[in-house]
């Protein structure tokens, strides 16, 4: 029979992102097969779903940057003493210095095991080498594994990679939204009907390749493809400044008509399920790429830079979708191609969420 785990989870908060999404996607696992899941953040509008899916939640600080916040690690010791849990997951640098120094404090015969999961590649230094401190580590792809091994000291064997993951019930294949939903949207943003229309998922930052998206599209527009583009992603109050250099962009090349900024929506599924084609260009390396596999596992076309894990998703699932990074002639020549005919992902593929979770908990439960 197997052993019924205690499992706790640390990090910041639970508002948005996908550090967020994996620990909810993990702690329902663990109750849906009988285990126990406890989470330590500040909270946040995630805390809701945690606790509906049967996770115990636990509102302390520990990814506050202030001198108080090393008052934690009495307090997670002190848990960990009375909870006994089998495994500390350690999932943000904050809180892990925190977890850490807590488990270090307790006897070595009562320590849960320590993974952590280094989910991107952290600027290089003491304070990121927390997040390789595990007995276990995972690395959310082979790039985060080669970006440990180039970095730090670690025992290769003890990095396991276990990729995102997505699930497939709910991102199911050939996906087609409610017709309420298309008809609100299109009453909402008229300017995409009867047109084909190209998304850039993803918050506004200057790493997620906008520039080059809009490039893109003035080049589409000028080989006569009847294109609409989206920029679908919220913007952070110190990012406006890019967002308006964006618009300045979009005005310069009189596209104004051609691409709009959708801003932050909670139904990003239902957009990428419209579009012709989903668009992945971050300029610098994704440690994974969620909504890259999102969008292939309903059936659509992605077209991506060639770097990172959509390289390593799109190797695997949809080779054709690769381009050089910033090559906009190449990236026009291919999407005015399946705009004609647009290719179609496989239906099957490994980045499943219900294998994240399960080998999740196949490497807790190693002894």
């Amino acid at each position: 029979m197997t052993k019924k785990l205690t499992v706790v989870q640390m990090l910041p908060e639970l508002d948005d992102g996908g550090v967020e999404r994996g620990t909810l996607e993990v702690g329902k696992y663990l109750v849906d097969h009988g285990h126990r899941s406890i989470v330590i953040s500040a909270g946040g509008r995630m805390v809701e779903q945690l606790l509906r899916e049967g996770s115990e939640h636990i509102d302390w600080q520990v990814g506050k940057k202030s001198l108080s916040t090393i008052l934690y690690i009495k307090k997670v010791r002190n848990l960990l003493q009375e909870t006994k849990p089998d495994v500390l997951h350690l999932r943000s640098r904050l809180p892990a210095w925190i977890g850490f120094l807590a488990w270090k404090k307790l006897p070595e015969n009562d320590r849960p095991k320590l993974v952590t999961t280094v989910h991107g590649r952290y600027s290089v230094g003491k304070y990121s080498g927390v997040m390789v401190r595990g007995e276990k580590i995972i690395a959310v792809s082979e790039m985060i594994r080669n970006y440990i091994l180039e970095n730090y000291e670690v025992n290769p064997e003890a990095i396991q990679v276990i990729h995102r993951g997505v699930d497939t019930s709910e991102y199911e294949y050939g996906y087609v939204p409610h017709i309420d939903w298309q008809d609100r949207w299109f009453e909402e943003f008229p300017k995409t009907k009867d047109t084909k229309i190209l998304t850039l998922p993803g918050r506004v930052t200057r790493l997620k390749g906008h520039k080059d998206f809009i490039k893109i599209m003035h080049a589409l527009i000028a080989s006569g493809q009847n294109v609409h583009g989206l920029i679908v992603g919220g913007t952070h109050s110190n990012k406006k400044q890019y967002e308006e250099e964006l618009k300045e962009q979009v005005a310069k090349l009189n596209l104004q008509s051609n691409i709009t900024f959708a801003g932050h929506r909670n139904d990003v599924k239902e957009i990428m399920a419209i579009s012709t084609i989903v668009c992945s260009l971050s300029t610098t390396p994704e440690s994974f790429g969620r909504t890259t596999l999102e969008a292939l596992s309903i059936g659509k076309p992605v077209i991506g830079y060639s770097h990172g894990g959509v390289q390593e998703q799109l190797e695997h699932m949809f080779p054709d979708g690769l381009i050089p990074v910033g090559a906009i002639d190449i990236a026009r020549e291919k999407l005015i191609t399946w705009l004609a005919a647009a290719p179609h992902p496989p239906s099957k593929h490994p980045f499943s969420l219900d294998n994240m979770c399960n080998k999740t908990v196949q490497l807790y439960q190693e002894s």
